[in-house]
């Protein structure tokens, strides 16, 4: 049976320049409304020990439209300002649900540009997406045909440099054929998803392979003056070497996941706390380069799309100590030793034993 789902499709574009210097002002405006909120809940909280409400903050953002010093706030769009109130609002309900940490200000250098428009906010004509106080239509470029029409656009910019326009729509996605396959998934730094089936699944490695150009381009950057046109050339030249980086980590992740979702009915994986592995300083540039939680994120919302089932195993399960043959114990087991023999006789290549320990364990809690 088919299934509606709230889906996001991500396009680039190209503003002008009139389109550029709007945006530009509303992303400064939704990053300073959200500054000031979190200001003024934190001194409510700290002074009266009072929760501050989204509709006590929005009122408080038409009172700061009516000062001298922030009338500008008026020039921009309304929506993006709200939408910033209510994105806090959320942000903090997560906070005292325990699910995120406190809120932070956002930073003009370091916090992503964005701004988020609702229905009321944009047209949608013709195939053509024009935005509040623009009076021209976006450039997109459509890389895949929209399904529907837009419910909200989110208008971004990297510090690359690159614009970008998503929009959530309503999507009907068909389930996968169903298939009597299952498939356990053990994942690694040289090998980045064993799977139960013995194939290993090489790491790319994106980070490392243009590890010499982003030092080259870092270095390049610590010589320029800082406030200088020229600084500004070479930390935009840094971005992009990141961005090429993310974008190949990310597709190949995207075709990962996809196969494993198409090929089988149930995926197991381990129930990783990547953060937390993270604190390890030796192996975090490899850990974070692996990008393991992105993978599982992957998996998750593809196995609800298509009706696949994604298991859960206990991290603290010893997968790769359990003889997958008869069940028994191992008691040790350095990181060095990539093949063991159990009393059993069986010989186990470390990784692909783990796989299929993770599979059994997932099927057996399903």
């Amino acid at each position: 049976m088919a299934k509606t789902v709230k889906r996001a499709f991500k396009y680039r574009f190209y503003p002008t320049r009139e389109q550029g210097a709007e945006l530009g002002r509303t992303f400064g405006c939704v990053r300073l409304v959200w500054n000031k909120a979190l200001d003024e809940r934190t001194r409510v909280y700290a002074t009266e020990s009072r929760k501050t409400t989204y509709i006590q903050l929005s009122a408080a953002l038409t009172g700061w439209k009516k000062t001298d010093d922030l009338a500008f706030l008026n020039e921009v769009s309304s929506v993006p300002l709200q939408q910033s109130l209510r994105h806090q609002q959320a942000a903090f309900s997560n906070f005292f649900a325990k699910r995120a940490r406190y809120p932070r200000f956002k930073s003009r250098k370091k916090s992503k540009a964005s701004a988020e428009y609702t229905r009321s906010a944009f047209t949608w004509r013709g195939g053509q997406l024009t935005l509040a106080k623009m009076k021209t239509p976006l450039d997109i470029r459509w890389s895949r045909e929209l399904p529907d029409e837009p419910s909200t656009v989110t208008v971004s910019k990297d510090s690359a440099g690159r614009w970008f326009v998503s929009i959530l729509t309503e999507d009907t996605i068909e389930p996968a054929p169903a298939t009597d396959s299952t498939v356990g998934v053990d994942v690694g730094l040289t090998s980045l998803a064993v799977l139960s089936t013995g194939e290993k699944v090489t790491n790319p490695r994106y980070e490392r392979r243009d590890r010499r150009k982003l030092a080259k381009a870092q270095r390049s950057l610590s010589r320029k003056a800082r406030v200088s046109n020229n600084r500004e050339k070479a930390r935009r030249k840094v971005a992009r070497v990141h961005a090429r980086i993310i974008d190949r980590r990310t597709d190949f992740l995207h075709k990962l996941s996809t196969r494993l979702i198409r090929e089988n009915q149930a995926i197991a994986i381990e129930d990783l706390t990547v953060r937390n592995m993270l604190g390890n300083h030796a192996l975090a540039r490899s850990i974070s380069d692996a990008s393991w939680r992105q993978l599982r994120t992957m998996l998750e919302y593809k196995a609800d799309w298509y009706g696949r089932d994604l298991l859960l195993v206990d991290r603290w399960y010893p997968s790769t100590r359990v003889c997958s043959g008869c069940g028994a114990l191992h008691e040790k087991l350095p990181l060095n030793v990539r093949e063991w023999e159990c009393r059993c006789g069986v010989t186990h290549d470390r990784d692909v034993n783990a796989a299929r320990n993770i599979l059994a364990a997932g099927l057996a809690e399903r």
